[in-house]
């Protein structure tokens, strides 16, 4: 089955990728109000292709006043498991137009790449599992495994309505394994499989003092400022080794294996480069990790903006009466944002600030994401990816959030595997974003294989 599949695969192509180019003249952009009509052109677009293709019960379902999910499924391989397939159709604004070397929405090939906003993230990578599902299906009337597709309109505004439709379509969704491609390989011809997300959890503390700004020869040592108690404040989130010094910050970290952390050897950048790079005279951060470690799989606390006081030119003497700092963390499995926010709020309660009141302003949520790489979905990407590409792909953490995966995961209670066929320089959210061709060829053969592989899972039953 698998053999004809690859070659119908082969013979197709040039079809499949006129049908790409199709999508990619959709300009799908979900930030913009003008583009309402094109974001439901595009959802009938994705559910034709997923129809054509041979899939079942395809509807464009809509979301609670955002745009929305293209949902289809084929159930019809008893005893093997269920794969739900996530990606989505809108993309970024193609601002600034200058810059691009061809129109944004006029797709081109050159030099094996196909130039188009979309291209890489994600309407190629999502077209791809279309397409091995009707190559399966038409050249052997069924697939290995049961499958189901959410493909969602809001990925590029932060998914703001999918949480809440996952919850409320939990039991249609429901899956064994959830499986995305909307991630990078290490480099061209290197697969790599990402295996683990930072959350987020974000917030503004903000100090006021008296119920006005005041002269500061008048009142000047005699009544705090606010300024003075935040900067006291802040020192006091970290230790003079680099760790966040606020009790209970790290109680749910997950220790890096050996095997981990060995692994991470064939990934991370050199620190001499990263240190030139930025030309800063050192790195700084949480001892006895490297970099690569301190910026994708360890947690952090960092102030991102400070505020307080007379901001114009020149110098105003006073003592203002409110200062504020804006600050995000970063974490890792298994932390929770409600729970890192409570610890902070408890380490400002627990300092002495006469004269002065403190308020924390919790605004930003997302929980960390993890499927450990020896779980039996990843063991099988992995062949899938070796199978293709002639090596075993490197496990690769990333440093940044995407919150949906982690609810994806944990609402169906199924591991993610982020199966990424995209390459590092692909221009993704910039002008000239492009998708190498090769990669169409490799990614269709790795999912197709990846599928057979997954057959010969067992899965318990859920509780």
């Amino acid at each position: 089955m698998l053999e004809s599949v690859l070659t119908h695969l082969q013979a197709h192509k040039q079809t499949h990728i006129e049908e790409l180019k199709q999508f990619l003249r959709i300009p799908s952009v979900s930030a913009l109000a003008q583009h309402v009509p094109d974001m439901a052109r595009c959802a009938e677009w994705v559910a034709a292709s997923l129809r054509e293709a041979g899939l079942e019960h395809v509807d464009i379902m809509p979301t609670d006043g955002g745009h929305p999910v293209v949902y289809a499924d084929w159930l019809h391989a008893p005893g093997k498991p269920t794969v739900l397939v996530y990606g989505h159709y809108d993309v970024q604004p193609a601002d600034p137009l200058e810059l691009w070397e061809t129109p944004p929405f006029d797709p081109v090939i050159k030099d094996n790449k196909l130039y188009a906003r979309g291209s890489t993230d994600d309407k190629g990578q999502v077209l791809l599992y279309i397409k091995v599902v009707e190559a399966f299906l038409k050249t052997a009337g069924s697939l290995p495994v049961n499958v189901k597709f959410c493909i969602e309109g809001e990925e590029e505004i932060a998914s703001k309505h999918l949480p809440a439709f996952i919850e409320k379509h939990q039991e249609r969704l429901q899956a064994d394994t959830i499986v995305l491609s909307d991630t990078q390989m290490q480099s061209l011809g290197k697969p790599a499989l990402m295996y683990g997300l930072r959350g987020l959890a974000g917030f503004e503390i903000t100090v006021d003092g008296a119920n006005s700004d005041l002269h500061s020869g008048l009142f000047g040592g005699a009544v705090q400022n606010p300024i003075h108690a935040l900067t006291k404040l802040l020192s006091s989130f970290h230790d003079e080794e680099g760790r966040v010094a606020v009790k209970g910050f790290y109680d749910r970290v997950l220790a890096l294996s050996d095997k981990e952390r060995e692994s991470f050897k064939q990934v991370a950048p050199d620190e001499n480069k990263v240190r030139t790079d930025l030309q800063v005279s050192e790195l700084y951060g949480e001892q006895g990790y490297s970099f690569y470690e301190q910026t994708t799989s360890r947690p952090t606390l960092e102030i991102t903006s400070v505020s307080g006081g007379f901001q114009g030119e020149g110098i105003k003497p006073i003592i203002p009466n409110r200062a504020s700092a804006k600050i995000a963390c970063r974490l890792v499995a298994a932390q929770q944002p409600e729970e890192i926010m409570d610890a902070v709020e408890a380490h400002i309660h627990a300092q002495s600030f006469p004269g002065v009141t403190i308020q924390l302003d919790r605004q930003l949520y997302g929980n960390p994401f993890i499927t450990p790489i020896d779980e039996p979905v990843m063991v099988a990407a992995a062949e899938a990816y070796e199978a293709t590409f002639g090596e075993w792909p490197v496990y690769t953490r990333s440093g940044g959030s995407i919150p949906i995966i982690e609810v994806l995961g944990r609402v169906l209670n199924a591991p993610v595997v982020l199966m990424g066929f995209g390459v590092p320089g692909e221009n993704l959210h910039a002008p000239n974003e492009h998708f190498h061709l090769e990669n169409w060829d490799n990614g269709t053969a790795t999912i197709a294989r990846y599928w057979d592989k997954l057959s010969a899972i067992s899965f318990g039953e859920k509780v």
